[in-house]
């Protein structure tokens, strides 16, 4: 059993996951046009009175962290807060579908991968969400063609294969009891898109008029799910490919451990889908010793650095909090607000829900390597 000293560490980390979680929800959520048992990310806080633009991938995002934040409280031995964050990840799960039209499907099938995953796991963890999975899944089959020797394409326009929507979909699959094309998919990510030099995986392949075009850019989003895929996979290669693309990533990608970050928009979520499979990386005990010790570190340094810059505003009293914004009461917590960059500090006043989203996320990738790291060195000492 652990000490209160040893527990330390792990109560640290729960607490800033918690109260980035409370500040997301505070901030953010919502009933989808006031409908009861709904519920919705906001694009932006303040929130805009005109409609604002539908980001169904920042929503798919929400709904994994939820399910971060069920398995942290239920770890926590806190079976209501858990239950709490288990309904909000079923409401938000319903906004989602009336929110795009009443259908599980869209033109993006890395929107749809990143769905896919979140509702997958919402299902092992307190069940729900079983409708979504059947046209998801069939939506990525689809897309995944001989075309270019394999990979996924990233659009309805099916003119560009690439990481974003292959990596997600590949971890899906392993996921799903689908391994076979689970490792087809990371078995042609790593002879056309990943880079002989760096280690790191390249964007995609356009095509156009039958002509192949290499896009280069490299992004730190694009290496996590490949690495979660990697390690759900298994297997002597697939492990000692992780171990190397954990390497690349500490190598290219961060400085001193904390990695770079891609602002606000779509970019603000990329680190944080990177430090989440990296924690499953620091406490995957088939990887070689120093590729954990490696991710570990990444999550770390990158969690304390998010911390480091947050900025901070005293919620509205305790009563009015509760009822309002569905917190519970006995004291408003201070709403955080994170920075979008690296060695930013954080905007007060306005922020986007995708950056947010990457720092609550970030921070419950934090509590995961802080839990499972001091559990281990305390079984190992007995």
């Amino acid at each position: 059993m652990l000490t209160s000293r040893q527990d330390d560490p792990i109560r640290t980390a729960d607490h800033r996951a918690r109260a980035a979680a409370e500040s997301v929800r505070s901030r953010f959520g919502h009933r989808l046009f006031g409908l009861p048992f709904t519920h919705l990310g906001a694009v932006q806080h303040p929130r805009e009175r005109t409609r604002s633009p539908w980001h169904y991938w920042w929503q798919a995002q929400y709904l994994d962290v939820l399910v971060d934040e069920t398995l942290r409280e239920a770890d926590r031995g806190s079976s209501s807060a858990a239950a709490r964050s288990a309904l909000t990840a079923l409401r938000l799960l319903r906004g989602i579908h009336l929110r795009n039209g009443l259908r599980w499907t869209n033109a993006y099938y890395d929107d749809m991968a990143w769905l896919a995953l979140a509702v997958d796991r919402m299902g092992r963890v307190r069940g729900g969400g079983g409708r979504a999975l059947a046209p998801l899944d069939r939506a990525l089959r689809s897309a995944h063609t001989a075309d270019l020797g394999g990979g996924l394409y990233w659009n309805t326009s099916r003119d560009f294969k690439n990481t974003p929507a292959t990596g997600p979909a590949a971890l899906f699959f392993a996921r799903r009891g689908q391994p076979e094309r689970g490792q087809e998919l990371v078995d042609w990510l790593g002879e056309r898109l990943r880079d002989g030099q760096t280690g790191l995986y390249l964007d995609g392949i356009r095509v156009k008029a039958g002509r192949e075009t290499l896009v280069p850019t490299v992004y730190t989003y694009n290496q996590g799910p490949v690495l979660g895929a990697l390690l759900e996979l298994g297997g002597t290669a697939n492990l000692a490919t992780a171990a190397d693309l954990v390497s690349a990533v500490d190598s290219q990608l961060g400085t001193e451990g904390v990695l770079l970050t891609h602002g606000a928009g779509d970019g603000g979520l990329f680190t944080g889908i990177l430090v989440r499979y990296l924690a499953f990386a620091a406490l995957n005990p088939l990887l070689p010793d120093s590729a954990r010790r490696t991710a570990e570190t990444l999550v770390t340094a990158t969690s304390e650095n998010l911390w480091a810059g947050r900025t901070a505003e005293t919620a509205p009293s305790p009563r009015r909090f509760h009822r309002f914004r569905g917190v519970r009461p006995g004291g408003a917590p201070d709403l955080l607000t994170f920075p979008a960059g690296t060695g930013e500090a954080a905007a007060p006043g306005g922020a986007q829900l995708s950056t947010q989203l990457q720092a609550w996320m970030i921070l419950e990738a934090g509590y995961r390597v802080a839990a499972g790291s001091t559990r281990a060195a305390a079984d190992e000492r007995g």
